[in-house]
């Protein structure tokens, strides 16, 4: 599946980035793409419509599934993405299925968090994998036995400072590529946009290709 998250379209992060970003997700030619929230910065409506029309054009076999983050609210943004006939989970499962394999997953907002939120959700059966803006989440992800958590929130730090790393890296428990927690495995995104600087330092942005392997493939 590709991963796109963190676009934030804003004066600091152009059209023409976010379309050079659709333009190599759909070139992997995943089966499965996933958006992983924080569309616009701190809601900004004008932005709104112009980023869903550039995210558009996206399309694999099986869909493409957004989540939410904590720039976008819950009503506006996900309305014109589902314009788009892109899905849009906010604390709902979906289950895809290819070659007789099922994989359950749950997209869940960016505001539901504790422990007893998430097991509420999880209620009628438990995801295969989270998607979770937050990579915070990885640690009830793992209270609750979930396999896998695909994240981004962060920006990989976006400014990563030779020798002393990413000043972000101290708020979560893993900031940039590939972690875990017990059991439970974490991909976390360093996203495509910027916020409060136009920059990143030592910390390029990045459309992922998540491969999902079950336990018996070793």
């Amino acid at each position: 599946m590709a991963f796109l998250t963190d676009i934030h379209h804003s004066l600091l992060v152009p059209a023409d980035d976010i379309a050079r970003a659709v333009t190599l997700a759909n070139g992997l030619k995943p089966d499965l793409i996933i958006l992983g929230g924080d569309y616009v910065t701190f809601g900004d409506r004008k932005y709104i419509e112009p980023v869903a029309e550039l995210l558009a054009p996206l399309e694999a076999p099986h869909g493409v599934i957004a989540i939410l983050g904590n720039h976008d609210d819950d009503r506006d943004m996900p309305a014109a993405l589902m314009r788009r006939r892109l899905t849009v989970l906010k604390d709902e499962p979906m289950q895809i299925m290819k070659h007789g394999d099922v994989l359950d997953l749950f997209g869940i907002r960016f505001w539901t968090q504790k422990p007893a939120d998430l097991a509420r959700v999880f209620a009628a059966r438990k995801p295969v994998l989270l998607l979770a803006h937050d990579p915070r989440r990885l640690i009830e992800a793992a209270t609750l036995d979930v396999p896998a958590v695909l994240s981004g929130h962060t920006h990989g730090g976006q400014i990563v400072i030779p020798g002393l790393g990413a000043p972000a890296a101290r708020k979560f428990p893993v900031t940039a590529g590939l972690g875990a927690h017990g059991r439970t495995s974490i991909f976390v995104s360093r996203g495509i946009g910027t916020v409060y600087l136009p920059v990143r330092i030592n910390c390029p942005p990045e459309v992922a290709l998540v491969t999902l392997r079950g336990t018996s493939d070793g």
